[in-house]
């Protein structure tokens, strides 16, 4: 099974070209609307989504993405629901889904039951944020299946040990949070981020995504000229907030995520 997560990177690094990564929660704010959304974030640019599942508890995230996962579960997301919501994005749009999420959720769908679930609707990835690499290595019921990609945090505080641990039974891409502490719009680019990305480059050959705290097309910029993809979550997630209400929210973001999309292809 050819995955689109893969796809995707081949293409890119053929065209020496950098990928963008959105973040969006699921049913913010409505699960309709992210049916909407997520082909207009492809026609912005966007070249694979992070797809929040709502949770109660979203201990790795600011108050933008806690409040956008608040929203979600007051109109009625749910695990179920949201696999409803990825099958139906499918019928039209191609674009790689990564579905961020807690272990929470998923252990109480059934970890083996929620993955044969969420492949067949077509995700293709997962980054389960509480859910360390010891734990599920010596776990079999943690075991991710092969078609699903696993992908892994590393974070600023990480030993060089350990990336390598982290490194060694990742899939699809590795994700790099670039700043201490939890998810949000930050002023300016961690100065040691060059230096941390060579280092993780060192112990693996996929690439390598730089996350938390971007937000504009000049951090696009920046974190591009240095990383195989930008991720771009709590920015993009405050607009859906401000303008959510609006008939027109697909064509706002796709106007708003336009320029950040570009900015990863040097435009």
């Amino acid at each position: 099974m050819v995955n689109r997560i893969d796809t995707t990177f081949s293409a890119l690094q053929a065209l020496k070209q950098k990928a963008m990564i959105a973040y969006i929660a699921a049913g913010d704010p409505t699960l309709a609307a992210t049916e909407a959304l997520v082909p207009a974030l492809e026609r912005a640019g966007v070249d694979l989504i992070e797809l929040g599942l709502p949770f109660s508890d979203p201990l790795a995230d600011g108050i933008v993405n806690q409040l956008a996962a608040a929203r979600a579960l007051q109109a009625g997301a749910t695990t179920l629901k949201v696999l409803e919501c990825v099958r139906n994005i499918r019928r039209s749009c191609q674009v790689p889904i990564v579905l961020y999420t807690y272990l929470n959720p998923i252990y109480r769908y059934g970890f083996h039951k929620f993955q044969e679930d969420a492949l067949a609707a077509g995700v293709d990835g997962l980054l389960i944020l509480d859910l360390p690499p010891d734990e599920a290595s010596n776990n079999s019921g943690f075991e991710i299946l092969p078609d699903l990609k696993q992908i892994r945090l590393i974070a600023p505080t990480t030993p060089d040990a350990r990336i390598a641990q982290l490194t060694k039974n990742a899939s699809g891409f590795l994700y790099y949070v670039s700043r201490e502490g939890v998810t949000g719009e930050r002023a300016e680019i961690a100065e040691s981020l060059g230096e941390r990305v060579a280092a993780i480059r060192a112990t693996t050959p996929l690439p390598i995504a730089v996350g938390f705290g971007i937000s504009t097309p000049q951090h696009v910029r920046q974190v591009a000229a240095l990383a195989d993809a930008v991720v771009v979550g709590s920015a993009i997630v405050k607009k859906i907030a401000e303008w959510g209400a609006e008939p027109d929210l697909a064509t706002r973001m796709e106007d708003f995520v336009s320029p950040l999309a570009a900015a990863t292809k040097g435009r």
